[in-house]
């Protein structure tokens, strides 16, 4: 997400930064722009260059305030409906919304809104927001805003974009990122420092836990809504999601990457000749792997750089078929030698199976897999596609197991007590692990989890 407030070139500089957040999400994008008048929006499926066109950026360009949004499916479906942000129109006036996360009582609130009349167009979290946010008895618009917040569960930042006013708020743990810059005159937020560098703005801090921040012509206002619980930033946001060149609360991702590398190096038994890392998420970490541990690092896998990411990608068919197309190996450097290949996790096991075979067929004589991660066992419901355990390889094989599944000599995880003796090294106030130990911070209400629910009924 992206949003800024107060600047001539409020639309050019937010397609310029959702350009820099591509990685985040690449079903959908959106752009909705605002004057002191009325709000217009733009918004279709894909990457933002199709999903957005010269002649639709072009007719946001009056517009002084905008919030943009790359649309990453999770547990709704990819259709033009759910892309946000979504635009809505009223009477009392118009009001544009997209966030980032799950809310995990989505389903109850929605059921209790509909039995009393509410319509939903879209699946997403975000139109329950703002039904609450319409319904809300309260007497400003600020309190309002509060208001609804206190009704939803989960984890979320929204921007919430009205004709005289940009609104932020983030849940009371934290765990979807979203940073605060400044360009020129005007504030601006994105969910990462690398959209800040994009367009030149300044990287002041992270939005905290709790917080409730509106900017106007007057001036930015800040508040909280709901005390800290328990800070909670999401581990794989560390681990995969995060561009290597952006920053959470002032410390560098590739640096936490490469300390990660490192501490699997120290808890790795085997011998090699050489370390190559999967691009691009994981080559801090094969870099901090090879630092430790002695053994030399080469590029011995390439990226076609025209092929989206593969975790991110919807379906099982079309992530393997996404797989074959982005990875392939170098022979000249990998023939005939004992190789460690470092990524930064396992999800379904496509890729880990794919990479191994591939290097082998190129003359590999020996692969070994190192995880910069924990063994991903449990689901996670915060915002990250991985919604049932019969996703995920390690929720029901041990790691003797997986190591078989994708023909590896030998599969090596990093623990979870020196993951976490890395983020600590980094200023870390405890960040969530659920996905790696089933423990989870926000309450997970029922109704969310109905596969879960029907897979486990039939021993999945």
């Amino acid at each position: 997400m992206f949003g800024i407030w107060g600047h001539e070139n409020a639309s050019e500089l937010t397609y310029i930064a959702l350009h820099s957040l591509q990685h985040r999400g690449q079903n959908g994008a959106g752009i909705v722009a605002s004057n002191e008048d009325y709000l217009f929006g733009a918004r279709g499926m894909g990457l933002l260059n199709d999903a957005i066109s010269k002649e639709q950026l072009e007719s946001l360009k009056p517009f002084k305030n905008a919030i943009g949004h790359v649309r990453y499916a999770t547990k709704t479906s990819s259709e033009l409906a759910n892309v946000q942000p979504i635009l809505l129109k009223s009477y009392s006036g118009d009001l544009g919304i997209c966030h980032n996360g799950n809310l995990t009582n989505a389903i109850q609130l929605r059921k209790a809104l509909e039995s009393e009349g509410s319509i939903f167009q879209t699946t997403t979290d975000v139109e329950v927001m703002a039904h609450l946010l319409k319904r809300s008895k309260a007497r400003t618009n600020k309190d309002r805003i509060k208001s609804a917040l206190r009704q939803v569960k989960g984890a979320f930042v929204f921007l919430l974009l009205q004709e005289n006013s940009l609104t932020i708020a983030m849940d009371n743990h934290g765990v979807r990122p979203l940073m605060l810059g400044r360009i020129d005159d005007a504030w601006c937020v994105a969910s990462e420092t690398c959209a800040f560098t994009a367009i030149g703005a300044e990287y002041v801090r992270d939005i905290e836990p709790g917080e409730f921040i509106t900017i106007t012509d007057d001036g930015i206002d800040f508040d909280k809504y709901s005390y800290v619980e328990r800070p909670n930033l999401c581990s794989m946001e560390y681990i995969y999601f995060a561009r290597a060149d952006s920053e959470f609360r002032h410390q560098s991702t590739y640096r936490i990457r490469k300390a990660l590398g490192a501490a699997l190096a120290k808890e790795f038994k085997h011998e090699a000749d050489l370390v190559i890392g999967v691009p691009d998420s994981s080559l801090a970490a094969a870099r901090g792997f090879s630092s430790e541990s002695g053994i030399k690092q080469e590029a011995g896998l390439l990226k076609n750089r025209y092929v989206g990411r593969t975790f991110i990608t919807p379906g099982q068919e079309a992530r393997e078929r996404a797989v074959r197309m982005k990875l392939s190996p170098v022979r000249d450097i990998v023939e005939g030698k004992r190789v460690i290949v470092i990524d930064d996790s396992i999800v379904r096991g496509t890729t880990s199976k794919y990479i191994v075979r591939a290097l082998r067929k190129a003359g590999a004589t020996e692969v070994h897999m190192g995880v910069s991660s924990p063994p991903l066992k449990d689901p996670c419901y915060y915002g990250i596609d991985v919604s049932t355990h019969a996703e995920i390889i390690a929720s029901k094989k041990s790691v003797e197991e997986i190591c078989e599944e994708i023909d590896a000599d030998s599969l090596t995880y990093l623990s979870v007590e020196s993951m976490h003796d890395v983020y600590r090294q980094f200023g870390s106030r405890g960040e969530c692990d659920a996905c790696f130990t089933g423990d989870y911070p926000i309450e997970v209400v029922d109704d969310l989890l109905p596969q879960e629910k029907e897979q486990k009924s039939k021993g999945v």
